[in-house]
């Protein structure tokens, strides 16, 4: 079949998409002006056939006046009779075969030239002018003065609505360019189907003559009938891929692609200040390739190199110009200015280059190399052996000390450079790959080198780690008879596995589902799904990461109230213990940092009365509700000034102060979280995950473990 359009190119409006975009409208102008001629032919054959009938209709008309004249002769009537009956049944089969030809082919043929084809136009008309918006719309968005904020945001949501209109009329575009090059395939094949089988019926009496074409027939109807069954699965998964893309955020991380298999690290498009006196900005579609920043103007331009080396260059945020979001590229031949359409694709420009950078050296670095594992710290190399070695980026570095992390976790693919938070596990780039299609609810990944990582995510990597993992998830491998793939294996065998192992679960040991004390219900499942709620319970009160992964693989609800705790969550129960690592790993795979007790109090209530900052500072930042109260009518920052935990007490009030502040500048000025309190939330994380013990004034006898801030224990 034709190359169809990629919705996930429409969204992004790359050249590639442009291109293909250009192609496809040339393919199905040229198929309407083919289509015109071929219903202008076959409207002359009908009109020469039905004049042909006509004459015939004459001649068989004479002929039976010409009957009469041999009316006394029985044997020549009845010769004249059946001849001119043959010959009125030949008409009539003729009359058929035209009129079928007129359905078939004109009619069947016209309806795709005068109601498929004008829809399509108007919507490309349509997607034409919201594009041009589009244009109009960033060029204004760009030239938005950063010192008149409302002015920039005015722009900035004109722009963002703007391009909510162009993706979804890019998308229908798309989708029903697609729909009638699929379409139009079933259309013609099934009208001349029909034509050729309206002359298999009118030659019935000569089937020897068209005997040839029975097979050419069969085999037509056989592709028939599967071009029909493959487009109705195509149209499906378009429309399902059509809506889950049209339900995307129209964010501008949705217009920047990353992207490691051909070597494009990050492309998207830029605004670019020109070199001249005039100082004019052009938008342009960047990437980085092969260690070199290329841009081209135009689709139809071949692409220039900006950058040879990313190692001659550096890359800073530019905020002494008036226009906003720009950075610069600084080389040794130029300096270049370019802009992003939002703080955070400046921030992904920024972190990518540098990213970029750093893996050129490191290149580099392995060429010289006879062995190029060798330039990985292990974790039994010594520390005044590991000062020799390159440096690495520093997540990348961490995460890869863990036992079985420096080899992919599914393959066995050296030097990972993915990992799957909530697993707590590192991936090569093509298991990320298929990690990343089972949904985040399943595996969520990120980057080692090119995405930012909070100090409790990275944690789960290093104190989980592929070993822990995998005793877990393959623990029934030999029972199953199933043997891992390797580096090498196709993607379809390592999907295969993945699947099994992550999405079935299928070489998991089992819970034992009896019943654990008298007068529980003989329901196996209900039983087993109780016991591993608890193991993930306790699991979490001792902070004991494998116990709760090993819980979750067996089928443990994240989410499951103990009766027997006062209808506390696993969560609840991880703030009560001071891990600040369960309470990630369980935030992490879906827990509901607002669930409440059978008293009324949730996560941020237990590590605020238990005194935890970390964890306050966690939930915090996972949206937790600092309003919350108890049955005692009490909320997180009455239990904290009760308690006398003096850090806690002020980063609520914090909290809530820069909560007030960001709904007041709404109105006023720039919304968004005050730098302050953002940079104390991010020294409390890093001092929770590398030195909690600065964080305890105080220490709670294990006395009080079954009290809480609502009552006596």
């Amino acid at each position: 079949m034709d190359t169809l359009l990629d919705f996930e190119e429409c969204i992004r409006d790359s050249p590639s998409f442009r291109r293909m975009l250009g192609q496809s409208e040339r393919e199905v102008a040229e198929l309407e002006s083919r289509l015109d001629k071929v219903v202008k032919l076959c409207n002359k054959m009908v009109e020469a056939g039905q004049a042909y009938n006509a004459a015939n209709q004459l001649f068989l008309g004479g002929v039976m006046e010409f009957s009469q004249y041999h009316r006394k002769d029985s044997t020549v009537m009845n010769c004249l009779g059946q001849f001119t009956q043959g010959l009125q049944e030949m008409i009539h089969f003729h009359t058929v075969l035209f009129d079928q030809a007129q359905r078939s082919i004109t009619q069947q043929l016209q309806f795709l030239i005068t109601q498929s084809l004008p829809p399509l136009r108007e919507t490309r008309r349509e997607f034409v002018r919201v594009g041009e918006d589009l244009e109009t719309a960033a060029v204004k968005s760009a030239q938005a003065s950063r010192n008149r904020a409302p002015e920039a945001e005015r722009a900035s949501h004109l722009l963002l609505a703007t391009r909510k209109c162009f993706q979804h009329f890019a998308l229908d575009y798309c989708l029903q360019l697609n729909n009638f090059k699929v379409q139009q395939k079933v259309d013609v094949l099934n009208s001349i189907f029909s034509y050729f089988h309206a002359q298999y019926t009118f030659f019935h009496q000569g089937f020897d003559l068209l005997k040839d074409l029975e097979p050419t027939m069969k085999k037509m109807a056989t592709k028939l009938a599967q071009l029909s069954t493959e487009c109705v699965t195509k149209r499906k998964e378009m429309e399902n891929n059509h809506l889950l893309v049209q339900q995307r955020d129209a964010s501008g991380e949705a217009l920047v692609a990353i992207n490691s298999t051909n070597g494009v690290t990050i492309e998207g498009y830029l605004f670019k200040r020109s070199r001249r006196k005039n100082k004019t900005w052009k938008r342009c579609w960047f990437s980085i390739e092969n260690n070199q920043l290329v841009y081209t103007k135009s689709h139809k331009e071949e692409a220039l190199v900006m950058v040879e080396d990313l190692r001659l260059c550096t890359v800073k945020s530019l905020d002494n110009i008036d226009r906003r979001f720009c950075f610069e590229v600084v080389s040794v031949q130029t300096n270049c200015a370019l802009q992003a359409d939002s703080e955070e694709l400046r921030q992904a420009w920024i972190s990518a280059v540098q990213g970029s950078i750093d893996m050129a050296y490191r290149q580099r670095a392995e060429s010289r190399q006879t062995q190029p594992s060798s330039s990985i710290p292990s974790p039994q190399t010594p520390p005044e052996q590991q000062d020799k070695l390159p440096s690495w980026h520093p997540v990348l570095s961490r995460a890869l000390h863990c036992p079985g992390n420096r080899q992919c976790c599914d393959c066995g693919e050296s030097d990972p450079c993915w990992a799957s938070v909530n697993l707590g596990i590192t991936l090569c780039i093509e298991c990320s790959g298929i990690h990343r299609s089972l949904g985040v609810h399943l595996s969520k990944v990120r980057s080692l080198t090119l995405d930012s990582w909070e100090p409790e995510q990275l944690k789960l990597v290093c104190a989980l780690g592929n070993d822990a993992i995998n005793r877990i998830y393959e623990s029934r491998c030999v029972e199953e008879g199933r043997s891992k793939p390797g580096g090498h294996s196709s993607r379809q065998e390592k999907e295969a596995w993945i699947k099994e192992k992550y999405v079935e679960k299928r070489f998991v040991t089992k819970a034992d589902s009896a019943p654990a004390e008298a007068g529980q219900s003989d329901d196996p499942s209900r039983c087993g799904g109780v016991a591993v709620g608890r193991m993930l319970y306790r699991a979490a009160r001792e902070g004991d990461l494998v116990s709760m992964a090993t819980a979750l693989a067996q089928g443990a609800e994240v989410n499951w109230a103990n009766p027997e705790e006062e209808g506390r969550t696993s969560l609840i129960g991880a703030a009560c213990g001071g891990s600040l690592a369960a309470c990630e790993f369980l935030l992490q795979n879906g827990a509901n940092v607002n669930h409440r007790d059978l008293r009324g109090q949730g996560a941020l209530h237990a590590a605020t009365f238990w005194g935890h900052t970390g964890q306050v500072c966690l939930f915090l930042k996972r949206g937790a509700n600092q309003y919350a109260v108890d049955e005692r009518g009490q909320d997180p920052l009455s239990i904290a000034m009760e308690a006398a935990h003096a850090d806690i007490v002020t980063l609520l009030r914090m909290a809530r102060m820069n909560e007030e502040m960001r709904d007041s500048e709404g109105y006023f000025g720039a919304i968004g979280d005050d730098e302050t309190f953002q940079d104390i939330f991010r020294d409390f994380s890093n001092m929770a995950s590398h030195d909690p013990e600065r964080l305890s004034r105080r220490q709670f006898g294990r006395e009080r473990e079954e009290g809480g801030p609502g009552g006596e224990g």
